[in-house]
């Protein structure tokens, strides 16, 4: 029998035993949208994730603390109650049951489940049963944990978790927001300080069974600061570890740039932020570094607006300064553009910027420019005593859909930006962790500006609420939400961005070639 009768055999045999080969999906020289052979090769398609992980950080030491944790996953459109898990855990001190410094169990931990490798053990806080209703729950613990937590199945896709402090009076002061965050490797937070006034802690918490190490480096006016020990920091698995900034250097600075940056594993990272004079919050994680920044939801009556950014790369990065507001975007009097140089922190103070009306601020490269920096602002409402304030990093856009839980009945604001061309989305509050149903209603964002609303009230809704942004259509939108509340007299605002959740992933699909099953 010949070579080709066996090919002929081979390729009949293979085609009774499959219907076809199934091949990814990729770019062609000739045809992006071809296949080998030029098949036309079937676009990506975006699926659910199946699993979902976040970290939360210590909410407060504070006696007179109480927060609020809240936990929501969207509803898809005709998705029915499937079956899925999302919860978090306490997260274990590191140094107190987490393993020694060098990552080793202590002996008789392994029994305990606080060794490398054994899984978290504890109370669940807010476990979800089901998406599109939240659950909520509240503790006045001065100790209370990180949490660590896994979603998965249903549950998974764009699982939010906030927990909201509030603190009446003493250090610590505020209403302190913090939307939990999912584990990664690199985090920039312009805006730290190290000054007297100031007490920053990162709270760096490892999600995983194998230690993490993390270097804290800090950058001031003039380049990096000179902290050696925040180098080589072990976090051992399943713990949390908060770090007070100022303990890291020599002296006291006031505009900061701090990177943790993750040598092996993955961690959880936030800053508490805490002024002795205006209040304090939680200072997120800004956008990777980029040539251009959104920083959306400056409230319309800030009195004080401080900017803070951070030129990541070799080059300089001399930046345009735009205020979207409501009708259009302006180049504020006497703020026209900010210098940083490479590696060197820029602050620059832009007073009562909004001048009565909501507005998010916009950098952009000045001339040719195309250096990578990151950015945040710090706000402040009120005079005096009364004064409060929050957090503004920049922020990544909505390319799908973005949430943010914990909605009150009153207080909560909503801020979105379409800077580029106009767009519409959907905003969808969900019904109450108390009961009700869900609201809805779709707007459009001009180019160029900012809206501010209030939230579609939910049906019949009692207790909290989350509030879910779906891209339409149209250019790139950035959001913010803010909340407001009253503690001991004393009105107290709190600022989260609303980044895309990521819930879903792009999956190529398969497409019938026969050509690899052609002879030589």
């Amino acid at each position: 029998m010949n070579r080709t009768t066996l090919s002929l055999l081979a390729a009949a045999t293979a085609l009774a035993a499959i219907t076809g080969v199934a091949s990814m999906t990729g770019d062609s020289d000739s045809d992006p949208k071809s296949g080998p052979g030029g098949t036309r090769a079937a676009a990506a398609a975006r699926m659910p994730v199946e699993r979902s992980a976040l970290v939360c950080p210590a909410p407060t030491s504070s006696e007179l603390g109480e927060t609020t944790y809240t936990a929501y996953t969207p509803k898809a459109p005709g998705q029915g109650d499937d079956k899925g898990a999302a919860k978090l855990l306490p997260a274990h001190p590191a140094d107190d049951g987490g393993g020694d410094e060098d990552g080793a169990a202590r002996d008789g931990d392994r029994d305990k489940g606080d060794a490398r490798g054994d899984a978290l053990t504890g109370d669940p806080v807010v476990p979800l049963t089901k998406p599109g209703t939240p659950v909520s729950e509240d503790t006045s613990r001065s100790d209370a944990p990180a949490l660590i937590g896994v979603a998965d199945g249903a549950l998974a896709p764009g699982w939010t978790v906030q927990q909201t402090t509030a603190v009446t009076a003493g250090d610590g002061r505020g209403l302190l927001g913090a939307s939990c965050v999912a584990p990664g490797t690199d985090f920039w937070f312009p805006g730290v300080s190290t000054a007297g006034d100031r007490q920053d802690y990162v709270h760096l918490t490892n999600p995983d069974s194998t230690q993490a190490v993390v270097d804290l480096e800090l950058y001031g006016e003039n380049g990096r600061l000179e902290a050696p020990s925040g180098e080589s920091i072990n976090i051992p698995p399943h713990s949390t570890k908060p770090v007070l900034l100022s303990t890291l250097v020599s002296k006291p600075t006031i505009n900061v740039t701090l990177h943790a940056a993750v040598r092996s594993g993955r961690i959880g990272a936030s800053v508490q932020a805490v002024d002795a004079n205006i209040g304090s919050d939680w200072l997120p994680a800004a956008a990777p570094p980029g040539t251009r920044a959104v920083l959306p939801g400056i409230p319309k009556d800030a009195t004080s607006v401080r900017l803070v950014a951070y030129a990541t790369g070799s080059g300089d990065a001399d930046l345009k300064i735009q205020l979207s507001g409501p009708s259009g975007s302006l180049t504020p009097a006497g703020h026209e553009k900010v210098s940083v140089k490479s590696r060197m922190t820029s602050a620059i103070d832009l007073g009562d910027l909004t001048k009565g009306e909501p507005g998010s601020l916009v950098l952009t490269p000045q001339g040719s420019g195309t250096a990578p920096f990151v950015a945040a602002l710090r706000v402040t409402r009120g005079k005096g005593g009364q004064q409060e304030t929050a957090f503004i990093p920049a922020s990544t856009p909505i390319e799908s859909r973005g949430t943010v839980a914990d909605n009150r009945s009153k207080g909560s604001t909503l801020s979105l930006t379409a800077p580029d061309e106009a767009a519409t989305v959907r905003v969808t509050s969900s019904a109450g962790s108390e009961g009700g149903g869900p609201a809805s209603r779709e707007v459009t964002v001009k180019a160029g500006t900012t809206l501010a609303l209030d939230p579609p009230r939910p049906d019949g809704a009692k207790g909290s609420y989350a509030v879910t942004v779906e891209r339409l259509d149209g250019g790139p939108v950035y959001a913010s939400r803010l909340l407001e509340v009253e503690a001991g007299g004393m009105p107290m605002f709190t600022i989260q961005g609303l980044p895309d959740d990521r819930g879903t992933v792009a999956v190529p699909r398969g497409n019938q070639d026969l050509s690899l099953l052609n002879d030589d």
